[in-house]
């Protein structure tokens, strides 16, 4: 399990907003749950990603029930048969207090986080919409009936990136640490891959930090030795342009899998001893295998709901007893202690049943 603060938050997580705002999910569920298979039972709900201010992006909604008014909308690019996503929905929210005046995170009763992101021009800009964020989670924390934790998105590929220089992003992202802080709830920084393990040891060595999670998706266009983006989708241009969105967008799926993987691999050799939790890629139970191997506690699912919705429970189901036994093992090694651990019955009946449909 993994424990922040005393909060056991389990082992596997949402990916920001698979589930929406507030775990209502998006129209097309409907029909997906018709899919042997697709059910979300047994993973920690992380909202969707929210800024202090409304903010349109790029995914038009309607303003009571928050659905998109596309069923399937422009900003979101999907291709099953090669197992990837792009999105530019821009963080299209309706502001942090009118999410909360709306009560539905105050009716969970099991941990779950939320997820903040800053959207400002400038440093001073950012800093006030935190302090701002704080300010409104005070007037509401005490109405809240389960524990809850906050991810700092410092990764979304679809706004100005906040500074080309790491140094600078790493002062900025410990300040916002100081200011959310003051809450007493777990932080989890969220960062791309592209953010050197070096600068992650430091964000990890604030004291306000209680994990890490990697990552976000993939700007359009980058890391192209890695990520074979013609191949992808048939051009050089994001198919996002052609449909009139103002945005390339951000990948998610299959190609990062190995991406995150190597990221896990390196912080934990450059001295990372925080929790990780780590998503991106997971579309099917073994794919947990190449996460928490690399170093991994927790894993996240999201695009796998769109691209492989039948695998998704069994995945949860397989990502519990996996990261339980690879806690079990890191236990051991820590106290010197040679005997295999203990197996629990999630493990044994994960590692016995899954299957690869």
């Amino acid at each position: 399990m993994t424990v922040l603060r005393g909060i056991d938050f389990g082992q596997v997580w949402g990916a920001s907003g698979v589930q929406g705002f507030h775990g209502e999910g998006w129209p097309f569920h409907r029909w997906l749950r018709l899919v042997p298979g697709f059910d979300f039972s047994g993973m920690t709900f992380v909202a969707k990603t929210v800024t202090l201010e409304p903010r349109a992006g790029n995914m038009p909604s309607h303003p009571q029930t928050l659905a998109p008014l596309q069923l399937f909308p422009d900003c979101v690019a999907i291709r099953p048969l090669t197992g990837v996503v792009l999105n530019a929905v821009g963080l299209t929210n309706i502001g942090f207090e009118a999410l909360c005046e709306r009560g539905v995170w105050f009716r969970r009763t099991s941990p779950f986080f939320l997820s903040w992101m800053a959207v400002g021009a400038t440093r001073t800009e950012r800093a006030a919409e935190y302090r701002g964020l704080v300010t409104m989670f005070q007037r509401h924390q005490s109405g809240l009936r389960a524990s809850v934790g906050i991810q700092l998105n410092f990764s979304c590929p679809n706004v100005e990136h906040r500074s080309e220089e790491w140094e600078a992003l790493v002062t900025e992202i410990h300040d916002v640490l100081d200011v959310v802080g003051v809450l007493g709830v777990p932080l989890v920084p969220k960062l791309s891959v592209e953010f050197p393990v070096a600068h992650a040891a430091r964000v990890a060595e604030h004291p306000a930090c209680d994990a890490l999670c990697a990552s976000n998706t993939i700007p359009w266009g980058r890391l192209p030795d890695r990520i074979p983006w013609l191949r992808l989708f048939g051009s050089t241009q994001s198919p996002l342009r052609a449909r009139g969105i103002p945005a390339d967008g951000g990948l998610s799926g299959r190609p990062l899998l190995p991406l995150v993987a190597e990221w896990v691999r390196d912080a934990r050799a450059v001295g990372i001893t925080k929790p990780i939790h780590a998503g991106g890629g997971i579309l099917a139970p073994r794919d947990v295998d190449v996460l928490v191997d690399a170093g991994a506690d927790s894993v996240a699912l999201g695009s796998i709901a769109m691209l492989r919705p039948w695998r998704v429970q069994s995945t949860i189901t397989y990502a519990a007893g996996k990261c339980s036994f690879a806690a079990q093992v890191r236990a051991a090694a820590r106290s010197n202690v040679n005997p295999e651990p203990r197996r629990t019955p999630a493990a044994r009946a994960a590692a016995d049943t899954v299957k690869e449909v």
